[in-house]
């Protein structure tokens, strides 16, 4: 039995704080359930599809995270309790949608779980979503602890269905993959039967279209929905001060900046002179409790990730309050005792409070500071930033870059996001010249393919993975082959969104549930869009660079798909094809005159150079068998032959 479904009202569970979001819709009586893979909010879905079948609910992965939401709005607008859930990035691809949404209002209770990363972890910005609920005019929550990110999600759907609006619920990396003890509510029996009701008058908006005009009537409704919430904020469960009646500093944070906010009080002994006000209910922000606190504070600290979202909003606030409250003294990342990048911590925070109140910080001396980053920086084994033992992605890149540069032309590849970004890396060759959003990489070769009238001259590929594609590389191939652009898409289908844990997407037979489904043909696709198809498999290393030298010689857009299931995929990990060795007569070391070409250039952390013998050697742990090595190796050193297990070596 699924972690989510375990556990009866009023016992307490551990759980990660993705888990316990995934409980809280449960417990609300959740029941459409829509996203795209995206780290740190994956494991929201991956948890409710578990339980899909046993709760009545319906879960996919979506193909982006406007779809995403646009199925989850479905499902609200037919009575239901929907969520979509996605990371940071997702929020701006949704974003077209959810302005309209946000004028035509919702039905049934619609929550949007949207995750953050300070610190870009597992993203290439840390750029955050808060902004966003202003910009729509929507409510945004913001869980300060592990109860909370259960308990919030049912109050959320209470004040959806109370507002007939779209909640924004906002975690962070350091919530939602951290664990904490909750203590658990019942789950519910869910009938609600789904219903569109149309008839109605239109501008009714229960039982009328769904629609986001007249703006003169829509806007300012949406905007009487936003005061309604920000009264009803003002008695927020979820809003609590811990600390003396008349603090010297008033904390004022949210999110898991609330945990690190109660350390750092403790760690400097402050109890008695710091208050901490946690907001769960972070925009609006409500009036009349910032107003309490602040009559009774001169000097506030705005403790938050990343930008000073929290604080340039207290700060409108106690301006319009001056003639009340009088001036107040608020301090966060405008004024740089906080940093404006980054992830929150509480030692930033203690050391903030120490210069703010004069209180002594415990600190390391500085030289044994010193003496630790010069260990991290200098004295800790190097870990390259390099694929997967068997990853097809090395051996793509690999043939690319082997073609380009015999080509002469100085053609270059544009990429996204995907584990291939890896081949930004002197170590992956260096292959990929850009990187950005998903999808981008072929809107770059697109733009990059027109400008031959300018003289432009060199070859552009794109890389493009099976997920991407579905996610925002159609339109993009879409736009070059209409316009004609001369660039080459290299798709890259290991069978899986394989970056955030091999969730399903439309190209593969199953859905998120498990059950069968329709899988579309990425190379049919891209036939019927009007680009030139041809298809390898990118192990097959010969034959891939003879494709790829075909299609520099043509003009148009050209699609070649390389098709190779990722390493670490359920169904291949632990599995080889080939047993791989080195012939130690046939390898020469140093005196080959390839210049190490296999442990320096090539790569694979199955690839091991033996100091001892001064040759190559395969690591029988780590070598997952594809045979790609011995493709590269012009001493015919690296042999291989058919596995006779099919399974590796135990450890």
């Amino acid at each position: 039995m699924s972690a989510i479904l375990k556990g009866k009202k009023g016992e307490q569970r551990l759980l990660m704080g993705n888990e316990a979001i995934a409980r809280g819709a449960l417990e609300a009586g959740v029941q459409v359930v829509a996203g795209y893979p995206g780290t740190p909010s994956s494991d929201i879905i991956e948890n409710l599809s578990r339980v899909a079948k046993d709760r009545n609910m319906y879960v996919e992965w979506s193909v982006n995270e406007k779809v995403a939401a646009e199925v989850a709005a479905a499902g609200s607008l037919a009575g239901l309790r929907s969520m979509c859930t996605m990371k940071m990035n997702g929020v701006h691809v949704a974003s077209d949608f959810l302005l309209h949404l946000a004028l035509s209002g919702t039905r049934g209770g619609m929550v949007l779980v949207a995750c953050d990363d300070p610190n870009a972890h597992s993203s290439q910005h840390e750029g955050e979503m808060r902004h966003f609920a202003q910009m729509l005019e929507i409510p945004l929550l913001e869980p300060g602890n592990f109860q909370d990110a259960k308990d919030l999600i049912k109050w959320a759907y209470e004040l959806s269905e109370e507002l007939r609006s779209i909640i924004f619920i906002r975690s962070t990396t350091r919530l939602s993959h951290a664990s904490g003890q909750v203590i658990l509510n019942e789950l519910p029996q869910t009938e609600r039967k789904a219903v569109f009701s149309y008839n109605g008058f239109i501008l009714d908006q229960m039982t009328g279209s769904v629609i986001t005009l007249p703006i003169f009537f829509k806007h300012p409704q949406l905007q009487e929905k936003i005061k309604k919430a920000e009264q009803r904020f003002e008695s927020c469960p979820f809003n609590s001060y811990t600390g003396p009646e008349n603090p010297e500093v008033l904390i004022l944070t949210s999110s898991a900046c609330n945990l690190y906010s109660i350390e750092a009080v403790h760690l400097l002994g402050l109890q008695s002179r710091v208050g901490i006000l946690k907001l769960a209910t972070t925009w609006p922000l409500p009036k009349g409790l910032i107003r309490k606190h602040l009559q009774k504070v001169g000097l506030v600290l705005v403790v938050e990730e990343v930008l000073p979202f929290l604080e340039e909003n207290l700060k409108v606030l106690a301006y319009e309050m001056a003639s009340e409250i009088g001036i107040k003294r608020i301090l966060g990342k405008r004024d740089g005792i906080l940093p404006g990048f980054g992830e929150m911590s509480p030692s930033l925070v203690a050391g903030a409070l120490a210069k703010i109140t004069g209180a002594k910080l415990d600190q390391r001396p500085e030289e044994y500071e010193k003496k630790v980053a010069e260990r991290v920086f200098f004295g800790a084994p190097a870990r390259d930033w390099t694929f997967c033992p068997g990853c097809p992605h090395r051996a793509t890149l690999w043939s690319i870059e082997n073609v380009l540069q015999m080509d002469h032309r100085q053609g270059f590849v544009c990429g996204d996001v995907g584990c291939y970004t890896m081949g930004l890396s002197p170590i992956n060759f260096g292959t990929l010249k850009t990187a950005h959003a998903m999808g981008s990489g072929t809107g770059l070769a697109g733009g990059f393919g027109k400008l031959e009238q300018f003289g432009m001259e060199q070859p552009v590929f794109s890389v493009c993975g099976d997920s991407t594609f579905f996610h925002s590389g159609i339109p993009a191939l879409a736009n070059a082959v209409h316009h004609g652009a001369n660039m080459i898409m290299v798709i890259l289908d290991n069978s899986g969104t394989a970056m955030t844990g091999f969730q399903p997407h439309p190209g593969i037979e199953k859905n998120a549930m498990g059950d069968i489904a329709k899988a579309i043909d990425i190379a049919k696709v891209c036939e019927a869009i009007g680009a030139k198809v041809r298809i390898s498999d990118p192990f097959e290393v010969e034959k891939t660079q003879e494709i790829l030298f075909q299609l520099l010689e043509e003009k148009g857009t050209r699609v070649l798909i390389l098709k190779q299931v990722c390493a670490l995929s359920p169904e291949k990990k632990g599995v080889k094809k080939f047993e791989m060795i080195v012939d130690a007569k046939r390898c020469l070391g140093e005196e080959c005159g390839c210049n190490r070409l296999c442990t320096r250039i090539f790569h694979c952390p199955g690839l091991v150079w033996d100091k001892e013998t001064k040759k190559a050697r395969i690591d029988p742990i780590l070598c997952a068998g594809c045979g790609v090595c011995a493709s590269i190796c012009p001493a015919k050193a690296i042999q291989k032959t058919p596995a006779t297990s099919g399974k590796k070596e135990a450890a």
